[in-house]
C-alpha cells in the first residue's frame, strides 16, 4: 500500500475574479486553481482533492482559509520545505498558500473547526469608498447608527434555526450557533464600519443576510426588533437584502488543541446529525449522516 500523509494548507485569496471556492465545470474557482497547481508541483494525476474549512461563495475573500489534503509520502518528501515557495510560482497573484504543514493526528479542516470568523466592511461616507478599497468595502450611502445595529445583533446571538437568513439547500440543516455578532468603527477611518460575525459554522448566504438585515436597522429603515422577529419566523424573508459579496472576508478558522482534534471532528458530525433530525421533525429537509458541508459567506 502507498504510504500517505495529510497536509494542512493556510490560504488567502481575493475572491473578486473567482466563482467561489468549490470546483465547478468551466468556472475559475479557488479550489480548482490550487488543486491544479498542487497536481503540477507534486506530479499527481488526477489532482489531489482539498477539504476546506468552509466554501466561500463567488466574490467573497479570505485571509484565514484552511484546507487539508492527503498525498503520497514520496511525493511530499521530494519537495518538503519548499512547497509554499514553489506554489508562489505556480499560483496566480490573487491566491496564496502561506503555510504547508503536516497535519496533527485527527485533524480535519472541516469537522475539527471550533468556529469561523468573518468580517464585513462597510463605508457610509456620503462621498463613497476610498478607490483602493473598492474591491473589499461596500459603499452604503446612508449614515449608519452602530448603537442600534449592536442592539439588534445581540438578539441574534446563540443557537437558533437561521432558516430565515439562509438559502435553502436540499439535505442541509439551518441550525447554527452564532457566537459573536458586533459592529465597530475602524480606528483609522470613522466612516468605515466593521461587522465581526463568528459561528460554529454558517449556512448558505447566512453572513451576508445578517449584514443586510442590520444595515436596514442602522440606517433607520427597520426597527431594532425586526431582525429577531425575522429569525423567530424561521422562514426566508423577502424583506432581508443579502449584502454584496465583495465586502465579506473570512478572517479566521479556530481549532482546538491537537489532542482534541479527533474528538471535535466526531462531535461535529454527531451534532450535525442531531440537528438534521430536529430539522426533519420541524418539516425541514434532513441533513445526510455527517451533515452538510459548512458554507461560508454567501
Amino acid at each position: 500500500m502507498t504510504a500517505l500523509v495529510r497536509l494542512r494548507l493556510d490560504i488567502s485569496y481575493d475572491g473578486s475574479d473567482f466563482a467561489g471556492w468549490a470546483r465547478q465545470p468551466n468556472q475559475r474557482t479557488v479550489q480548482g486553481v490550487i488543486e491544479d497547481a498542487l497536481a503540477r508541483m507534486l506530479r499527481l494525476d488526477p489532482p489531489p482533492m482539498l477539504t476546506v474549512a468552509g466554501r466561500t461563495d463567488a466574490g467573497v475573500h479570505a485571509r484565514g482559509q484552511v484546507a487539508h489534503l492527503v498525498v503520497p509520502v514520496a511525493a511530499y518528501s521530494a519537495i518538503n520545505g519548499t512547497m509554499p515557495r514553489r506554489l508562489a510560482g505556480l499560483l496566480p497573484p490573487d491566491v496564496r498558500v502561506w503555510r504547508v504543514s503536516i497535519a496533527p493526528e485527527g485533524f480535519d479542516a472541516r469537522f475539527s473547526a471550533l468556529s469561523r470568523r468573518y468580517v464585513y466592511r462597510v463605508c457610509d461616507n456620503p462621498f463613497g469608498v476610498e478607490p483602493l478599497r473598492r474591491h473589499d468595502v461596500l459603499w452604503h450611502p446612508r449614515p449608519l447608527n452602530l448603537g442600534r445595529m449592536n442592539e439588534a445583533a445581540r438578539r441574534l446571538v446563540g443557537e437558533n434555526d437561521f432558516a430565515a437568513y439562509c438559502r435553502r439547500r436540499e439535505g442541509a440543516t439551518t441550525i447554527r450557533e452564532l457566537l459573536r455578532y458586533e459592529w465597530a468603527r475602524d480606528d483609522r477611518d470613522p466612516h468605515l464600519a466593521l461587522a465581526t460575525v463568528q459561528a460554529d459554522a454558517f449556512c448558505h448566504s447566512m453572513v451576508r443576510a445578517l449584514v443586510g438585515a442590520l444595515l436596514m436597522v442602522g440606517d433607520g429603515r427597520r426597527e431594532v426588533e425586526w431582525p429577531a422577529q425575522v429569525l423567530a419566523a424561521r422562514v426566508r424573508d423577502s424583506g432581508v437584502n443579502v449584502a454584496p459579496a465583495h465586502g465579506l472576508s473570512l478572517e479566521e478558522i479556530r481549532y482546538p488543541e491537537d489532542e482534541s482534534l479527533a474528538r471535535r471532528a466526531q462531535e461535529t458530525r454527531r451534532v450535525r446529525t442531531l440537528n438534521a433530525t430536529a430539522a426533519a421533525a420541524a418539516d425541514q429537509p434532513p441533513a445526510p449522516p455527517g451533515g452538510a458541508a459548512p458554507r461560508q459567506g454567501g
